[in-house]
């Protein structure tokens, strides 16, 4: 995991945020997404500076949410800098499912 990851796994781990269960690098057919929440079908991708300009990013996200799941997505820059404003985002999207 990146250092980003590792910094947003310590915190979402064992229940730790809403009392919810996330799995870390967790495999969705032919994809392996960063975390997810089975409860709330919930995909948290955190993305580097790679991801900008991906090509292939926006047919897996197409192909996730057809198959049911959210998906949040947050940069490294953000996890490392800002994890109370990530944490109040994804209050905030989790209220909504």
């Amino acid at each position: 995991m990146t250092p980003a990851e590792k910094l947003f796994w310590s915190k979402i781990a064992n229940r730790q945020f809403s009392n919810l269960k996330f799995r870390k690098q967790h495999g969705i057919g032919n994809y392996i997404v960063d975390f997810y929440c089975p409860e709330k079908k919930l995909i948290i991708e955190i993305d580097g500076d790679s991801h900008a300009d991906s090509k292939t990013d926006p047919a897996r996200s197409k192909y996730l949410e057809n198959l049911g799941y959210e998906i949040a997505r947050y940069n490294n820059r953000d996890v490392l800098y800002n994890i109370d404003g990530v944490f109040e985002d994804l209050l905030t999207k989790l209220s909504s499912l």
